[in-house]
């Protein structure tokens, strides 16, 4: 969608009914929907408004205990670590991505007109902690089963696939196997960008293998960077090989 609405002004009533119905919930709190779409950035612009950080932060432990949960029940023959392994795919950024994109919450999230003009509406990163952020909104308004729910419709699906495929393994190893095995080389990865302030800083990686350019990623780390390159390397190769 190319128009941008900005759901706190003049009350944002309409465009929150949008939101609402995508996540199939109706807030009986609406302060709360809106400030889990309140960027960082945004509050630079409007003093008034309180970011999503701290809601995003309650929203991580819930959405960590619901997939915990999940699994423990679904595998009982699978040992601690490879549950550990599961649910870490489960939530890393770019599946949080996937999901908030499904949502489309991109069109609703607050943030400064700089972090709009670079793309930061379609950022993994932003993304991810956006729907954090709701599942914390959405605990504080309703409690656990609400999130359960959205959950199940966004993420719980993509698990039989990670199990089935082990798509937990972490990434720069699997693509180091493939990339040893079909084309003699080890992948290399080099920081093509940094931007973001010191305490929010963000790092795009390349995969590079035999002088080639690979996939992307980007992260709060170089480590998170090259293993989010790492998998877009691999969704490539993949791509390839069909």
């Amino acid at each position: 969608m190319t128009t941008q609405i900005n759901p706190i002004d003049a009350d944002g009533s309409s465009s929150l009914d949008e939101v609402t119905t995508s996540i199939q919930y109706k807030f009986k709190d609406l302060a709360l929907l809106k400030k889990a779409l309140v960027h960082r950035s945004y509050v630079n612009e409007s003093v008034r408004e309180e970011h999503n950080e701290r809601l995003e932060f309650l929203g991580d432990a819930v959405l960590e205990l619901i997939i915990t949960e999940h699994l423990f029940r679904t595998y009982p023959n699978r040992p601690e670590g490879e549950l550990t392994s599961f649910r870490s795919a489960v939530v890393r950024t770019e599946s949080l991505a996937a999901a908030s994109r499904e949502l489309g919450l991109g069109e609703f999230i607050f943030m400064s007109k700089g972090e709009e003009a670079t793309g930061g509406r379609n950022r993994d990163y932003i993304l991810a902690n956006t729907y954090e952020a709701l599942l914390g909104a959405m605990y504080m308004d309703a409690g656990l089963k609400q999130c359960e729910k959205l959950v199940e419709s966004t993420l719980l699906g993509k698990i039989p696939e990670i199990v089935e495929k082990r798509l937990d393994i972490d990434p720069k190893s699997k693509l180091q196997e493939i990339s040893q095995e079909k084309y003699k080389y080890t992948p290399t990865y080099t920081v093509i960008k940094e931007e973001g302030p010191d305490h929010e800083r963000i790092f795009t990686v390349q995969a590079i293998i035999n002088e080639k350019g690979m996939g992307t990623g980007s992260g709060k780390s170089k480590q998170e960077a090259e293993q989010a390159a790492a998998l877009t390397s691999l969704q490539m190769l993949a791509d390839n090989m069909l």
